[in-house]
């Protein structure tokens, strides 16, 4: 297919769906997503071939690639389902409200399907709902006051961003981690306990000391929470 970049195809949300076909099973992009969404759901994306969607739809492998090119494009579909529910997220007018709204709901998404955590910050998510999330967020940043051009747009977007993922990134590492060893905090704490304390008495280590005596277990949400506020109070100077 001719596009203005020479021969490569149109992008997935941009071609056409493949007339329908009198067939036992009806097929779409929507159902194929789905479907894909619900196979990494349950095993986690590298359990994730057209051959096991396929089957998953009762279909032959062949059918879907009318649909989708590669696991590539596969992959931007199921993204962009996932976009689609964060941007049902209401739109405030005072800027900062909106990016707590957003931020929150990414996690949330993320935390619900957990191999989303594994494609954020990784190729650009291009699709229609992930660049209607990526223009509210932008649209409410430009509204700092801190935020004067687009070079400051550009950074705080990057800061923002760069919380996210790694925030996000990093509780579901724990939460995977957690449920594959059945070894939760409390009992990772107790088996490293003796170990930790003899290190702890040598007083090399006087803060890392303060931070396990004195420290409190952290709630995850308060603490994305507390840390998002931080990253904004940045970004608008505060």
């Amino acid at each position: 297919m001719y596009t203005p970049y020479g021969s490569a195809a149109l992008p997935v949300w941009e071609r056409p769906e493949p007339q329908p076909r009198a067939v036992p099973v009806p097929l779409s992009r929507e159902k194929i997503a789905a479907a894909a969404i619900r196979l990494a759901d349950a095993r986690g994306l590298d359990g994730l071939s057209i051959r096991k969607i396929a089957k998953e739809l009762g279909v032959g492998p062949m059918r879907l690639y009318d649909y989708v090119l590669n696991r590539s494009e596969l992959l931007d579909l199921m993204v962009d389902v996932v976009y689609a529910r964060i941007a049902e997220v209401d739109q405030h007018q005072e800027w900062r409200a909106t990016v707590l709204a957003i931020a929150h709901a990414t996690r949330r998404a993320a935390l619900d399907h957990e191999w989303f955590s594994d494609l954020l910050g990784a190729r650009p998510h291009l699709g229609p709902h992930a660049l209607a999330v990526g223009e509210a967020t932008a649209a409410a940043l430009s509204r700092s006051p801190r935020v004067r051009d687009v070079g400051d747009l550009q950074r705080a977007l990057g800061a923002l961003n760069g919380f996210l993922v790694g925030a996000i990134r990093r509780e579901v590492t724990e939460r995977r981690t957690a449920r594959s060893t059945g070894t939760d905090e409390a009992a990772w704490q107790a088996s490293l306990g003796p170990y930790l304390t003899r290190m702890l008495e040598t007083g090399r280590y006087p803060t890392i000391a303060r931070l396990v005596i004195d420290g409190s277990h952290l709630d995850a949400e308060e603490t994305f929470s507390h840390n998002l506020t931080t990253v904004l109070d940045g970004i608008t100077g505060a």
